[in-house]
């Protein structure tokens, strides 16, 4: 795999993870912290000037969407208000750690930290230039209160049989969460282009790519906390996830060397994170190792999964009533969020 440069600043956008007192989750006479560990992806997050190399030109003041510095900005308000929210339920200072996707540069990332409602975590961002066609890459958020990043990887998926197939890198991002050494592969698998069974192959060999980076840590860790997150344009059902990737969704059932997927019983519900022909996918997910699994809780484990499909993020009306709330909508500018719902764990350790 190829390293890239990887940009660090001072703000933050991937995962979520907040450490926090928390009496909502206080058992007896027990008492917890909370982290918020979350994915968002931020549908199209790009800024008014062109970069060279990136297909970038429908969001340029002259372009397709008269994408300008008024819309840019309302963008990123959007986006922080969100984030400043995923969670807050159980965490009122929101996530501590956050993996996104669809980010064009460093640069959006950190003008996004900056918005009002989040600039007091003081994230500090992470984004590696991929190889993405229409310039768009996976990110990470961090606050450096609660998580110190050790080390990062990005990971470049490529097709020995199509040379001229490009699509974003997967980040590796390693550190010290609150004492405990936790691991996040953020991703953005190929999409669905030309229908689901001929792109199939695709997020297939990217699944191996990915189950490849969570091997690779565990061999140095076996007992490794990893948090694996991103738009993988597959439901918890499909090969990808669960034959590749090796992730299933009961934990009673789990084998040694399968991971457990969070949001799959969101999925089995019905329940969704973006809706296509009235029909909701659960392409955004978190699975993590088993490590974060068990009921001891002297040390971080899974508390809970949620989707956060606020009304707010929602259309009101029309025919997409109840879906997502996008930025553009039939080519039509709707000043919206973004065409998926974050998702999120909560994970909780004894005092």
């Amino acid at each position: 795999m190829k390293k890239r440069v990887l940009g660090v600043a001072s703000l933050f956008l991937l995962i979520i993870l907040f450490v926090a007192e928390n009496p909502l989750l206080a058992q007896g006479k027990k008492e917890y912290k909370v982290g918020i560990v979350a994915f968002y992806n931020l549908e199209n997050l790009f800024d008014t000037i062109h970069q060279d190399g990136k297909k970038d030109y429908e969001y340029l003041p002259d372009g397709k969407n008269m994408w300008n510095t008024n819309k840019y900005k309302k963008k990123l308000t959007n986006m922080a208000k969100v984030i400043s929210q995923i969670g807050a339920d159980v965490s009122p200072d929101g996530p501590a750690v956050l993996g996104v996707c669809e980010a064009e540069n460093i640069d959006v990332l950190n003008d996004l930290v900056k918005e009002d409602a989040i600039k007091d975590k003081n994230y500090k961002t992470i984004l590696v230039e991929g190889p993405d066609r229409r310039g768009v890459d996976v990110g990470f958020i961090y606050n450096p209160k609660y998580f110190t990043v050790d080390s990062y990887k990005s990971h470049t998926f490529e097709l020995e049989d199509k040379p001229d197939f490009f699509t974003r890198d997967q980040l590796l991002v390693s550190g010290d969460f609150d004492g405990e050494r936790m691991h996040f592969i953020v991703l953005h698998w190929p999409s669905r282009y030309g229908g689901e069974k001929r792109s199939r192959p695709l997020r297939n060999a990217a699944a191996k790519v990915t189950r490849s980076i969570v091997d690779s840590v565990l061999r140095a860790e076996p007992n490794a906390k990893i948090f694996v997150m991103g738009d993988l344009n597959d439901d918890p059902t499909n090969e990808s996830v669960i034959k590749h990737l090796n992730a299933k969704g009961n934990k009673k059932r789990l084998k040694e060397e399968e991971l457990y997927n969070c949001v799959y019983n969101y999925f089995k519900k019905g329940i969704g994170t973006l809706a296509y022909r009235d029909n909701w996918n659960n392409f955004d997910q978190i699975i993590v190792t088993q490590s974060l699994l068990n009921k001891d809780f002297s040390s971080y484990k899974l508390y809970k999964t949620g989707i956060f499909n606020k009304p707010f993020l929602k259309n009101k009306t029309g025919r997409y009533k109840g879906y997502p709330k996008r930025t553009f909508a039939g080519g039509a500018y709707q000043g919206g969020y973004s065409d998926h719902f974050p998702v999120y764990d909560v994970i909780i350790k004894e005092k």
